[in-house]
């Protein structure tokens, strides 16, 4: 089988992920030390304690979230020999920045202060109340970009993430947000709720964190990728420094096309895809993009024992 490795994004986050791998496996928990060191904080002590509300800030999502997968990915590679090289790398927003370091693009300590200052300047991008993110189940993507030009012509709202086939994310200012769920609503919408985040992510509204983001790629070491990673806002393969820092930058500010990503690779004859971190959001979503593809996840012990034989044996 074709595999691809998979990254999560900020939601996948729990209180004590990767505590066992830290626990049992000695190149696991020196992860979570180097990440520790590069940021000057515990981050680890945060992950694995909490608060859960302390974990949940934005800042420190991101870089929890890079952290428990890439000591994920570094058991599987160092301990199990396997997911050193797959025919694609994929990561779903911040999940994009990890597959970056899976792909030798960046080393894990540059990547987790770039993602720190990423969550940083997300967080304080729109004070609180004044952005707002929303999820829609059951409108065609093309419904939703119509309801986006009729409530907010000059893009106070648009979509985020392109999830799934009936499954996308709109972004932008409170109003223009709340305003698109009631019509969403009208449209045959299942169902449109407000989404609990700090921001209101892959929006123009995060237009000033790209430019801000830009800078702090100059203070980072950058390699072309050891194997093709897909970009979230082309949906295509990138290979080369300068592609993937434009893919990057605009990331901030434009939608996640997870869908079209998912049919980019399996169009490329992948049929295995491992998700590698906390949660299994991604599994359900790769499989509601399409059907009769293997998924398996993993990020504690057993499960990477698992995730490894498959990849041992496909």
């Amino acid at each position: 089988m074709t595999r691809a490795l998979v990254f999560p994004g900020q939601g996948s986050q729990e209180v004590g992920m990767g505590k066992a791998l830290a626990e049992r496996f000695p190149i696991a928990r020196e992860i979570f030390v180097q990440a520790d060191d590069a940021l000057g904080f515990a981050l680890s002590r945060i992950i694995f304690e909490g608060p859960d509300e302390e974990l949940r800030k934005t800042a420190v999502t991101q870089p929890a979230i890079m952290t428990a997968s890439i000591a994920a990915l570094t058991v599987l590679r160092r301990e199990h020999g396997v997911g050193e090289n797959p025919a694609y790398a994929a990561g779903h927003s911040l999940g994009e920045y990890t597959a970056l370091v899976a792909a030798g693009v960046l080393g894990f300590a540059d990547a987790i202060r770039l993602v720190h200052v990423r969550g940083s300047l997300m967080q304080e991008a729109a004070p609180e109340g004044t952005g707002a993110m929303a999820a829609i189940l059951g409108l065609e993507d093309d419904v939703i970009r119509e309801i986006c030009n009729e409530v907010a012509p000059n893009k106070e709202c648009q979509p985020a993430n392109f999830n799934a086939p009936g499954q996308v994310v709109v972004s932008g200012l409170a109003a223009s947000v709340r305003e698109f769920i009631e019509t969403a609503k009208t449209r045959g919408a299942k169902r449109a709720i407000l989404l609990n985040v700090s921001a209101p992510f892959h929006s123009v509204l995060m237009r000033g964190v790209a430019d801000r983001l830009a800078e702090e790629f100059e203070r980072c070491s950058w390699s072309d990728a050891l194997f093709p990673v897909v970009a979230n806002v082309s949906a295509a393969a990138v290979t080369s420094v300068a592609d993937i820092r434009k893919s990057l930058y605009e990331q901030t500010y434009s939608p996640v096309l997870w869908t079209t990503s998912v049919g980019y690779m399996v169009d490329m004859e992948v049929s295995l895809f491992a998700e590698i971190g906390p949660g299994t959001v991604l599994s359900g979503l790769i499989k509601r993009c399409r059907k009769g593809l293997t998924t398996v996840s993993a990020c504690d012990p057993e499960s990477l024992e698992e995730v490894a034989n498959v990849l041992r044996n496909n």
